[in-house]
């Protein structure tokens, strides 16, 4: 149950901001934004506000947010159709009733000739079989009524299509941004909660495990030298001790203005490239500061992005294999692992995955952010925009292969978890 509210809770924050930052910036464009959804399929639950409507989807494996232009629209009036007009205080036509008419009181009865929901603004018909042709204007924010439900009407400078090159690229490119200052502002409170690691030669902490807590060290105690070699910082510490496992060294230790020294055998430990390190069982000094969690903040984020991109370059060029990928089901195990270790830890490790979905979606890849991307550069440079229907095209092969994809990783997991 524990590893459930982590998932919900994380997943959800994630793909919130993402779906957040794209929302803000289109708003700021001017787009008009339909839907903003958490998860895909049936929705479970809704509400309206300020022209979006917002929904909680059954399956919680992303979310998105409708813009204006970018799908076709679901009802068309064509001519000869027959529509109810409702007007406003202006006179304007504020609402267009497509069916079911005759539930609807006080709406006027056009025959349509000619429509135009984009541009003009504007219906002409007949009305009450008059054999002249009248013409209504329609409110920019006038709503058509299907199946008796509402939808607002997308005049041509509410659609994506109709903003800049730089105005569309930004509603894009802002989701990933978001996870990015997303895993700076949890850092940032990591830091300010657990502190920071500094580089002084002193005992942050002792395990119980460890050579270090049998010998007498306590937490405060500073390293001056060891082996006769003087240390100045907790890196030239640790790298004296890693380079000699399972090797005595004689510590000269400085406790409360007194020194004094202890010999320590180091114990093993593999190290990240399957080398063999010593260890004597301390941790890091952590201070706690503002300046500090700042830093931290933007540091730790960008040597996670660093790390996350490495490890795409080992995939790509075939150091890595897709075992090696995680899926739903991977992150949610490593998830349950990460909530045992506490809070703290799960800290960073929402962190990472910001980062990750971050880099993942800015990939050059079709139906993903970077795709997009791609398609907004190449209009800039050819100085219009790609064929609409062909760039659906590329973007439905690219979502379909990448479905295929995470099919294959979450099948991995199975068998590496549960067979």
């Amino acid at each position: 149950m524990n590893t459930l509210i982590a998932v919900i809770v994380i997943f959800g924050l994630l793909v919130f901001i993402h779906e957040w930052g794209h929302l803000v910036f289109a708003k700021r464009a001017g787009i008009l934004c339909r839907e903003f959804a958490i998860g895909f399929g049936p929705k479970i639950f809704s509400f309206k506000r300020n022209e979006t409507v917002y929904t909680i989807r059954l399956l919680p494996l992303g979310g998105f947010v409708r813009m204006a232009g970018e799908d076709p629209e679901m009802v068309q009036i064509k001519p000869g159709y027959e529509i109810g007009l409702l007007f406003n205080d202006a006179g304007k036509v504020s609402r267009m009733i497509i069916n079911n008419k005759s539930k609807h009181q006080n709406i006027k009865i056009i025959q349509v000739e000619k429509i135009d929901l984009e541009h003009d603004l504007f219906v002409k018909g007949y009305v009450d079989d008059q054999e002249e042709l009248v013409r209504y204007e329609i409110d920019d924010e006038a709503e058509y009524v299907y199946d008796e439900l509402a939808t607002q009407i997308a005049p041509y400078n509410r659609q994506f299509g109709s903003k800049t090159v730089g105005q569309r690229a930004l509603a894009i490119f802002a989701g990933p941004l978001m996870n990015f200052v997303l895993a700076v502002v949890v850092l940032m409170a990591y830091g300010m909660i657990a502190g920071m690691p500094t580089d002084e030669p002193v005992v942050g902490d002792v395990t119980d495990d460890g050579v270090a807590i049998e010998a007498g060290l306590e937490s405060g105690d500073r390293i001056i030298s060891i082996d006769g070699e003087q240390v100045d910082s907790w890196l030239e510490m640790t790298s004296i001790i890693q380079s000699h496992p399972s090797e005595t060294l004689d510590f000269e230790v400085e406790r409360d203005g007194e020194q004094f020294d202890v010999a320590m055998t180091t114990q093993e430990r593999m190290g990240p490239e399957e080398e063999e390190q010593g260890v004597i069982g301390v941790t890091a000094p952590m201070e706690k500061s503002v300046s500090g969690a700042i830093m931290f903040g933007f540091t730790q984020t960008y040597e996670y992005t660093v790390l996350i991109i490495e490890a795409l370059g080992m995939l790509i060029t075939g150091q890595f294999s897709l075992d090696h990928l995680a899926g739903p089901v991977g992150i949610y195990n490593y998830t349950g692992e990460v909530a045992a270790m506490g809070i703290l830890v799960l800290f960073q490790w929402a962190a990472i995955l910001s980062v990750n979905l971050g880099i993942i979606n800015l990939l050059p890849l079709p139906a993903l952010d970077g795709g997009r991307l791609i398609f907004i550069g190449l209009e800039a440079i050819r100085g219009k925009p790609i064929d609409p229907q062909k760039e659906g095209i590329v973007h439905f092969v690219g979502f379909a292969l990448l479905m295929l994809l995470m099919l294959v990783v979450t099948w991995n997991d199975i068998n590496k978890f549960f067979l």
